[in-house]
């Protein structure tokens, strides 16, 4: 194991990391004044693992931690998804149906579905345009779920972004501020309805407690079968690159 910073406490070492010369991966350090424990996560493909805790903690207590988890880091590398860069000729889940990216000559606009394929007039920048849309496709999806789920519940929402996030599909402020990631508008709509529900629950209960899911039951009462779509296929979302 090489050590990429100085010794010392964590709470100065917020950008460390630590390379784990047995697997092709960095390990970055977050201490988190939340964190009352360690916590380990890997990454989207090419991006680093991340080991958060609390502050205060010695390195060299993150290090053997690591050495005790290196297993771990070894099969979850091993279950991930390779990268697939969006580009003419891949792919891609739309809705959560494959459709393949072609390109077709034409006046220049935003990118478009008929029948099995996704049709971009011109092959330049296609992933970030492909990203643009998806992102459209995404909050013209999840801003009305979430406005009806957070009225059905009488409650309000303050606003709402759409963010490329990697731990989580959606968060909820205290002051009713909503962000979705737009990766899930390549999830079937009913994820999508699920995602906004969870997240109009959080307008009433912010956290997860029997009251939480008993909202959430109550707005989607089939919300197992969405949140097992998420944890069996999620990853592989995070898994396309729009450069």
């Amino acid at each position: 194991m090489k050590r990429a910073g100085a010794g010392g406490t964590l709470a100065d070492m917020r950008r460390d990391r630590i390379d784990l010369s047995r697997l092709p991966v960095t390990v970055q350090l977050n201490v988190s004044a939340r964190a009352r424990r360690f916590t380990l996560r890997l990454g989207p493909p090419g991006e680093d693992a991340v080991l958060t805790l609390p502050p205060g903690v010695p390195r060299i207590e993150a290090e053997r931690f690591l050495e005790r988890h290196v297993g771990w880091l070894e099969r979850a590398l091993a279950r991930q998804p390779q990268g697939v860069a969006v580009a003419p000729g891949c792919l891609l889940p739309v809705g959560g149906a494959a459709v393949v990216i072609v390109v077709r000559d034409g006046p220049r606009r935003a990118p478009r579905l008929e029948g099995g394929c996704l049709v971009l007039a011109g092959a330049e920048a296609a992933g970030p345009r492909i990203a643009a849309w998806l992102r459209e496709r995404a909050r013209e999806a999840l801003v009305p779920a979430v406005h009806d789920h957070a009225a059905r519940l009488g409650r309000s929402v303050r606003g709402v972004a759409l963010r490329d996030t990697r731990s989580r599909w959606g968060s909820c402020s205290s002051a009713g501020r909503i962000s979705f990631s737009w990766r899930l508008a390549m999830a079937p709509p009913e994820v999508l309805d699920y995602v906004a529900a969870h997240e109009a629950a959080h307008l009433a209960e912010m956290n997860h407690g029997p009251r939480f899911w008993a909202l959430v039951e109550r707005l989607r009462p089939d919300h197992r079968a969405e949140r097992e779509w998420l944890r069996r296929e999620g990853r592989a979302l995070h898994a396309y690159r729009f450069d």
